[in-house]
């Protein structure tokens, strides 16, 4: 059986889910609400505030939509409940980064800058001191949404190997290599 598949989906008070016939999962939380399609074969079995996911048969196809189903559940009810958060950070001289509503205007080395119409499920703050990196927070409920947007800023400016200039997240780790005066 998978493990994933088979831990149960707690479900927090102030959360509502619902399946439709067709399969299609709907999450209500405080801070909005979600839609999933999940696999056909996939069964939810509510009991109480845990909703656990079953599948018919040990079929390579059922075993992974089995786990991927669940996480998909779990991550929607974690979301509109508590929300998610990314931070990036934006590392160069002359590099800086401002909002203003759903607006991100980037200066990262091009002769002109870069303004991104972010979504309007996503927040986004910075804070960019003088002399220090700039800071870039954005926090939704939708994971999926948050990652698309995050990885999208971060391709503006991918960090370089050299001197590690660019945009990158606060947890990333940049492998640095050596200049040519080490082929020396």
């Amino acid at each position: 059986m998978s493990r994933i598949g088979k831990l149960p989906v707690a479900i927090p008070d102030g959360v509502k889910v619902e399946v439709s016939d067709d399969n299609v999962v709907t999450v209500k939380g405080k801070l909005g609400e979600l839609t999933q399609k999940i696999h056909k074969d996939i069964k939810l079995e509510f009991e109480g505030n845990v909703i656990n996911l079953t599948r018919p048969s040990d079929s390579k196809e059922h075993k992974s939509f089995h786990g991927l189903s669940r996480v998909l559940i779990n991550n929607m009810v974690e979301g509109v409940s508590k929300g998610f958060e990314k931070k990036l950070e934006v590392i160069g001289v002359g590099y800086r980064a401002s909002a203003t509503g759903q607006l991100l205007e980037l200066n990262v080395g091009y002769s002109h800058p870069i303004i991104l119409q972010v979504p309007d499920e996503v927040k986004v703050e910075v804070q960019q001191e003088k002399r220090q990196n700039a800071f870039i927070t954005l926090k939704s409920f939708d994971k999926q949404l948050l990652g698309e947007v995050a990885a999208k800023v971060r391709s503006f400016r991918k960090p370089e190997p050299y001197k590690g200039k660019g945009i990158r997240y606060v947890d990333e780790y940049v492998r640095k290599k050596v200049g040519k005066a080490a082929a020396e």
